[in-house]
């Protein structure tokens, strides 16, 4: 298994950004888990500018696959008093197949809060539940998974929804918002549920994620994923997500569109 510090490390430094290579291990098909393009991307992003504000928003863009050696660069857009817009590009020999806008924002006094959380306390696993972690040679590999069936209580899932802990099995060294990045696409699509055990070709299109925390953190590394399908017609799928920390403290909220082939 190669870790994200992994890689990292292994990367090379180039003019705004860096050369790296995506194992086999980080794989969904023919392209790389846009979780870990998202974690590449921004930490590119952060090195571009000094003293950056907190991250508080990514617009992504999944336009092509993305496999073996890739180029990694960030560009600042625009950096103002309170906010700094960075682009992030990554791209491999087939041309450009990841682009993202990050945000970064600096808290501002409010006269309001509204600090919305899990309507019930969704434990994490048990330390002796039983957990998956896919195959190797797959992006799962790298994660530990914990499938829930109810959202509370005598409150079952909805037909295309998913509700999931997961984290990483390896996370030393590695950026508390970059591994919130990595994470919060670990999902499978929700409209992949309506296909029941039948196997459906989908593909996350565009990813718009908002951080709800200038800090993440969570306890033994478990985060809550959520993803709902309100919407699957024509080949195409919207979908929201939600990601919370093991106290049910809500870390990043996003939207995706999906395509489906079949």
């Amino acid at each position: 298994m190669t870790s994200i510090r992994d890689i990292l490390a292994a990367a090379t430094p180039i003019e705004n950004g860096f050369r790296a290579e995506i194992p086999a291990s980080w794989l969904q098909g023919r392209t790389a888990y846009g979780g870990l393009s998202s974690a590449l991307a921004l930490h590119a992003a952060q090195a571009i500018e000094p003293d950056l504000p907190p991250l508080r928003s990514a617009q992504v863009s999944f336009i092509g696959p993305l496999s073996g050696s890739v180029t990694v660069t960030a560009t600042k857009l625009r950096r103002g008093r309170t906010a700094a817009f960075i682009q992030a590009d990554i791209v491999s020999e087939a041309g450009l197949g990841y682009r993202a806008t990050f945000v970064f924002m600096a808290e501002q006094p409010s006269r309001v809060e509204l600090a919305g959380r899990l309507h019930s306390k969704v434990q994490p696993p048990a330390p002796d539940a039983k957990l998956y972690t896919g195959p190797d040679e797959f992006f799962t590999g790298n994660f530990n998974f914990f499938d829930l069936k109810e959202s509370a209580p005598g409150a079952p899932l909805g037909e295309a929804e998913w509700l999931r802990w997961a984290r990483l099995r390896e996370t030393a060294g590695l950026d508390p918002m970059v591994e919130v990045m990595a994470l919060a696409d670990a999902l499978p699509p929700a409209a992949f549920k309506l296909f029941g055990k039948e196997f459906v070709p989908v593909s996350s299109v565009t990813w718009i994620v908002n951080l709800l925390t200038p800090t993440p953190a969570t306890t033994d590394g478990w985060w809550l994923l959520s993803a709902d399908a309100q919407h699957a017609v024509n080949g195409g799928s919207s979908q929201t997500m939600m990601l919370w920390n093991a106290d049910g403290v809500p870390i990043a909220q996003g939207m995706q569109s999906v395509a489906i082939f079949g």
